[in-house]
C-alpha cells in the first residue's frame, strides 16, 4: 500500500514553499521573495490526525507563458496534480485575486482529485475577510492561513485529512524488492533490454526515439528472488525538454531513479560515449544510487558475440581487446563513475543479459553494506597512520569514525579540522576502503565533521 499524495500548487510567489515547510515542520524547500524559486517538485511525508501522507511542493504555474522555464515549471505541477489524491490550490490573500488565479482554477476544475482552496498570507483579520473574493473562483470554501506565522495551518491539515482516500487499515510498507531503473538517452535499447531480461516482449519497442513516455514497473523472478524493473523514457538534452510532454518524460525518469536501488545506465556501444550518456550517468551519481553501465548493441561492434546458428543459444567469445579499449575510454570520460562496472550486452541477441542482472544485484547488496563501528575505526586509524596528512605543520586527526548510513554507504569522520580534509585525501581513504570492502557498483561518501570533544583536540 502506498501513501496518499497531496500536491501544493499555485502561481509563483504565493507562498507554496513556505506552507510546505510549515506542513512538514522544517525548512526543506528554498524560500525567497522572488517568483519562480521552486522549479522541481519536492516530496516529504507528513503525519497528522493519525494519517500519514506525502506532500509535494511544486514550481509556480504560469499558464500560456512561452518562456521555456515557465513551461518546465508548469509541467512539474501537472505531474504532481496527476499523482495527487488531494490538490491544495494556494492563492495570495494579500495580493487578491488575479487573472492567473482564474485561469489556473479553470485548468484545475477537470481534476478528479478534490481541490482545497487556500488563501495564504492572511496575516490579519482584514485580509481574512478580503479573502472572501476567492469564492468567485467557484472551487468551494476558502481556507485562510498564514504560512509564515502558522495561523490556520492546523485547520488546513484537518481539512486535508478528511479528503484523503479511506484508510483500509493496511500498514504502509515499502516494497523491499531490489529495484532497477533502466535509464539512458533515447533509442539506446532500454525497452529491448527489459524485454531481453524478461524473456518476452512486455514493452513496445520502436526504432523511433522517445517511444516510452512513462515509467513501467515490472516484477520478475531471477534465481528465486523477486526483483522489479523500471523502464523509463529517454532522457534528452535540456534544450530539447522545454515542451510539457518532453519535460514530463524526463521528470518521470528522474522519479523512477529516486525510488530505485540501482541505476542501469544504458549506452549504445555502437555509437560510443555521447555527452547525453554522461548526463544520464550523472543522475545516478547525484542521486547516490548504485550503478552499473550496460553497454548495449555490442553485437554491432563485435560480431563474434552473435549466436552461432550451428549452436543455438551459444555465443562465441567476444573480442577482449575491444572491451578493454571501450572501458578505458569510458573511465577517462566519466571518471565520476569509476566505481561502476561495465557490462557488455546485446539485448537483440540476448547476450550478457543475465550477467548484467547479476552485476546489478551485487551492486545493490554493496550499496547496503555496513562496516561495524569498531572495525571501521581500526581501518581509518590504520589508513591515516600509513599516510599522515599535514598542513602548515599541523596534523589532521580523526578521533572517531562511524557509518552514518547505507544506500549509499556514508562514513562520518569526527576530526580536529574539517577544512584540512582535502579531496585528494578523501579519495585516498575511499580507495583504501574499496580495497578491503565490497563497494563495487556503489558510491561511497566520506564526510568530515569537527569533533566537539575539545579535550581530544588539545591532545
Amino acid at each position: 500500500m502506498s501513501l496518499p499524495v497531496v500536491a501544493v500548487v499555485g502561481r509563483p510567489n504565493v507562498g507554496k514553499s513556505t506552507l510546505f515547510n510549515r506542513l512538514i515542520g522544517r525548512r526543506v524547500a528554498i524560500v525567497e521573495d522572488v517568483p519562480g524559486i521552486t522549479r522541481d517538485r519536492i516530496y516529504h511525508n507528513v503525519e497528522w490526525g493519525g494519517r500519514e501522507f506525502t506532500v509535494i511542493d511544486t514550481g509556480g504555474i504560469i499558464l500560456n507563458d512561452e518562456d521555456p522555464l515557465a513551461l518546465q515549471v508548469k509541467a512539474q505541477a501537472e505531474v504532481a496534480m496527476e499523482e495527487a489524491d488531494v490538490i491544495v490550490f494556494i492563492v495570495d490573500g494579500a495580493d487578491g485575486m488575479t487573472g492567473t488565479d482564474q485561469e489556473l482554477a479553470d485548468a484545475l476544475r477537470p481534476a478528479t482529485a478534490p481541490i482545497i482552496l487556500v488563501a495564504n498570507k492572511a496575516d490579519n483579520e482584514k485580509l481574512q475577510l478580503n479573502a472572501a473574493e476567492f469564492y468567485a473562483l467557484g472551487l468551494g470554501e476558502v481556507h485562510t492561513v498564514s504560512a509564515v506565522h502558522g495561523h490556520g495551518v492546523g485547520d488546513l491539515l484537518d481539512e486535508v485529512v478528511t479528503h484523503l482516500p479511506p484508510d483500509n487499515g493496511e500498514e504502509y510498507v515499502e516494497d523491499e524488492n531490489i529495484k532497477f531503473a533502466i535509464i539512458g538517452r533515447p533509442n539506446v535499447g532500454k525497452s529491448s533490454l527489459l524485454n531481453a531480461i524478461l524473456g518476452e516482449d512486455r514493452v513496445i519497442v520502436s526504432p523511433i526515439p522517445g517511444t516510452t513516455r512513462d515509467t513501467i514497473d515490472t516484477k520478475f523472478m531471477f534465481n528465486n528472488e523477486e526483483l522489479t524493473l523500471i523502464d523509463t523514457a529517454g532522457i534528452r538534452r535540456n534544450k530539447k525538454t522545454m515542451g510539457t510532454v518532453e519535460f514530463y518524460m524526463v521528470m518521470r525518469a528522474k522519479s523512477a531513479l529516486e525510488r530505485s536501488n540501482v541505476g542501469l545506465v544504458v549506452i549504445d556501444g555502437s555509437e560510443g560515449i555521447r555527452d547525453g550518456d554522461k548526463r544520464v550517468a550523472g543522475l545516478a551519481q547525484d542521486a547516490g544510487k548504485a550503478c552499473i553501465v550496460v553497454v548495449n548493441k555490442w553485437d554491432l561492434v563485435d560480431s563474434a558475440i552473435i549466436k552461432d546458428p550451428k549452436n543455438p543459444g551459444k555465443a562465441r567469445k567476444p573480442d577482449r581487446d575491444k572491451i578493454l579499449k571501450f572501458t578505458e575510454k569510458f573511465r577517462k570520460e566519466c571518471p565520476f563513475l569509476e566505481y561502476a562496472p561495465l557490462v557488455f550486452v546485446s539485448a537483440q541477441e540476448r547476450f550478457g543479459v543475465r550477467y548484467a542482472i547479476d552485476s546489478a544485484i551485487t551492486a545493490a547488496q554493496n550499496h547496503a553494506h555496513r562496516i561495524p563501528t569498531g572495525e571501521l575505526n581500526r581501518m581509518i586509524r590504520e589508513f591515516t597512520e600509513r599516510r599522515p596528512l599535514m598542513d602548515s605543520g599541523r596534523s589532521f586527526k580523526v578521533y572517531y569514525s562511524t557509518m552514518a548510513q547505507v544506500q549509499p554507504p556514508t562514513i562520518l569522520l569526527f576530526v580536529n579540522d574539517p577544512n584540512m580534509f582535502h579531496f585528494s585525501y578523501q579519495r585516498y581513504i575511499e580507495n583504501r576502503l574499496r580495497e578491503v570492502y565490497p563497494f563495487e557498483g556503489t558510491p561511497v561518501r566520506i564526510v568530515a565533521k569537527k569533533a566537539e570533544n575539545k579535550d581530544k583536540e588539545k591532545e
